[in-house]
Formats: C-alpha cells, sequence, structure tokens
C-alpha cells in the first residue's frame, strides 16, 4: 500500500469527470485541492459525505479550494448520483483503479468476516504547488467535511 506522507509531493491524477469533464491535478496549480476518497456513489456514507462537503462548496471556493470526490463508479453513474442529491462537488471517476492506486486507498476490507478490495474512505488536501498539506484516513463521516474545510481555510 502507498502511504502518502503529508509534506510529499501529491501523485498525479488524470480522470473523467461527472457531466462530461476531465480533471488533473496539473490543470489544479494554484488551487488547494480537496481530494476525498469514497467507495460507492449512491450509498448512505457517501451520500451523506457528498451533501455535507456540497452544504460547504460555497466556503471551500471562498478558500480558493476545488472539492472532488473520488470512487472507481462509471461517469454515468456519477452523473445520476451528483443529479439525485444536487451534489455541488466535482465527482471523479476511476474505473481502471490507477488513482485509487497511485493514492494508496485501494486496500483490503472486511466486513462480516468476508474480505474483499476497496476504497478506504480517505481525504488528502493539497495546496497550489501540488504537496498534500493534509491526510485524513479511515474517514468517519460525521463532523469530516468541516474539519477539511478549516484545514483548506488555514492554507
Amino acid at each position: 500500500m502507498t502511504d502518502i506522507a503529508e509534506g510529499a509531493q501529491a501523485p498525479a491524477f488524470d480522470m473523467p469527470t461527472d457531466g462530461g469533464g476531465r480533471i488533473t491535478l496539473d490543470g489544479l496549480k494554484g488551487k488547494t485541492v480537496v481530494l476525498y476518497f469514497y467507495p460507492k456513489a449512491d450509498t448512505p456514507g457517501c451520500t451523506t459525505e457528498g451533501q455535507d462537503f456540497s452544504a460547504l462548496a460555497d466556503r471551500f471556493a471562498a478558500a480558493n479550494a476545488v472539492v472532488i470526490g473520488v470512487s472507481r463508479d462509471g461517469v454515468k453513474k456519477l452523473d445520476r448520483f451528483k443529479a439525485k442529491y444536487d451534489l455541488k462537488v466535482v465527482l471523479g471517476s476511476d474505473e481502471e483503479g490507477a488513482v485509487t492506486e497511485a493514492w494508496g486507498v485501494w486496500v483490503l476490507k472486511k466486513l462480516y468476516g468476508r474480505e474483499y478490495m476497496g476504497v478506504e474512505r480517505a481525504t488528502f488536501l493539497i495546496d497550489g504547488t501540488g504537496v498534500v498539506r493534509r491526510a485524513w484516513r479511515n474517514v468517519k463521516v460525521k463532523g469530516h467535511a468541516e474539519d477539511v474545510l478549516q484545514a483548506a481555510e488555514s492554507l
């Protein structure tokens, strides 16, 4: 597993997004980037997390921060998810798994005694020069978006 340390250069990413777009780390130079990984669109915890980040979208924008949620769902599913819950964040599709692998969030998980590979709920705060300033691993959703906002505002 790749361990992304605070103070390290952020691994590059390039992926399709909801709405037929594309997003890259290079294209966001000069902006603060909140890159949050979630297991699966339209599930309870992932929906709450997306709604929490969306509720703070104006404050993230005021802090010059772009919020990107990443899962291994396809773009069509992300489009439906975003529309269903009126999400205000960019949703990146990592169907091939290159981004989740590079960021070390494709991990062995356990549920009811069964082991399987899945996306760890994790968030990374990247400054305008591409350096990881904060990393949250094994995130609990409640209050998380507010914690990330405070960290982004302090950069």
